[in-house]
């Protein structure tokens, strides 16, 4: 039995390979993949291969059905049970051995040598990224079984994974709260997920900045209630004024999550703060470049309080369910998030899709 799979083998170059199933182990699964969403990483390595990772199999934000599994396989990581036909999403495999593994359990996500299927370096087993008809999940990895949720929803698990890590990362600072006026740079598919858990827990308050008047528009229907497109304004200086002028008082906001990967865009988000406010920076998975920051204007004399956002734990997973379906439960159109769906041999098409960000959600489907 083989298994049909896009291979990148070169910046912008996939090639379809049939690889055989390999056995599966006691403590492992083989699963059926559905889907997959195309993440901007994926854009990153797709144009230029950052992490060096050529030949690969990408694909983490996958998801499918388990038609082999292994007898030692009985629970996902938060205890419920699975079986064969089960739908399941797959986290990271934390190594277990490194300082944070040990120390710091619940927060895998900075293990020193954590692994994600789609961004594994090739080996015997090649189906370690859900680019493909089939993936191996190994022993150890961190899953879930979603079988109440659908193929699309299923798909946004992994970026809504990100969005609320942030968001529970912001919530540590104490300041996000029912009248908080939040500010989030940058309508990606990860500014409007957070736009979307903020909405989903009661804040109404929320600003979205961005150039493309077509995703504001989609943030509104998110949550947001005010847009500005900074491409409509002769400078910053002039967005920034109009933009604190709607703020309580003038001051700022109250809180900004900046989700752009753009290292000037990082630099401006400090600007929209107000004096004893806060930010959360989450839109760097990779090297972005460097930015300037006054430090003492932008830090010090507002007393701001700053925190790093960094993917996700198994533990942000249940949290996650739960946020999406509050989210259909008031409304939000979060499936629509899911704009276009490529069979698996025009992933090239799809890659260049979401790199000329066409859509928000690209989608392998198989």
């Amino acid at each position: 039995m083989k298994s049909k799979t896009a291979v990148l083998v070169e910046p912008k170059k996939f090639e379809i390979r049939e690889y055989e199933i390999p056995e599966i182990g006691d403590d492992e699964m083989l699963v059926k993949v559905e889907s997959c969403g195309i993440c901007g990483t994926d854009g990153h390595e797709y144009m230029r291969d950052p992490f060096g990772l050529c030949p690969v199999v990408l694909g983490h934000e996958g998801t499918g059905e388990i038609v082999k599994i292994g007898k030692n396989v009985k629970r996902d990581f938060s205890g419920k049970p699975v079986k064969l036909g089960d739908k399941i999403v797959t986290c990271i495999i934390p190594c277990g051995e490194c300082e944070v593994c040990k120390m710091s359990p619940s927060r895998t996500n900075l293990c020193q040598n954590c692994g994600i299927y789609g961004l594994m370096p090739d080996d015997d087993i090649h189906l370690n990224g859900y680019f493909g008809e089939y993936i191996v999940i190994r022993k150890n990895s961190t899953f879930f079984n979603v079988s109440d949720l659908s193929l699309d929803m299923r798909i946004l698990v992994e970026p809504a994974a990100v969005a609320v890590h942030a968001v529970e990362r912001a919530k540590t600072t104490g300041l996000l709260k029912f009248d908080t006026g939040v500010l989030v740079q940058g309508t990606g598919p990860i500014g409007l997920l957070v736009i979307s858990v903020l909405r989903a827990m009661g804040i109404e308050n929320i600003t979205a900045v961005d150039g493309n008047d077509s995703r504001l528009e989609i943030a509104k229907n998110m949550g947001a209630s005010k847009t500005f497109n900074f491409t409509k304004y002769p400078d910053f200086q002039s967005l920034l004024k109009e933009v604190k002028d709607s703020t309580k008082g003038g001051a700022g906001a109250d809180f900004v999550f900046q989700c752009t990967g753009s290292a000037k865009a990082a630099a401006n988000a400090w600007k929209y703060v107000k004096r004893g406010g806060g930010m959360c920076e989450v839109g760097f998975f990779m090297d972005g470049g460097e930015c300037s920051i006054n430090h003492h204007f932008d830090i010090c004399n507002k007393e701001i309080s700053l925190v790093g956002s960094w993917v996700y734990t198994p533990q942000d997973y249940p949290t996650t369910f739960d946020y999406l379906k509050r989210a259909v439960g008031i409304g939000l159109p979060i499936e629509g998030l899911v704009t276009h769906k490529f069979p698996l041999e025009k992933v090239s098409e799809a890659l260049e899709t979401n790199v000329s960000m066409k859509g928000i959600k690209i989608a392998l489907v198989m």
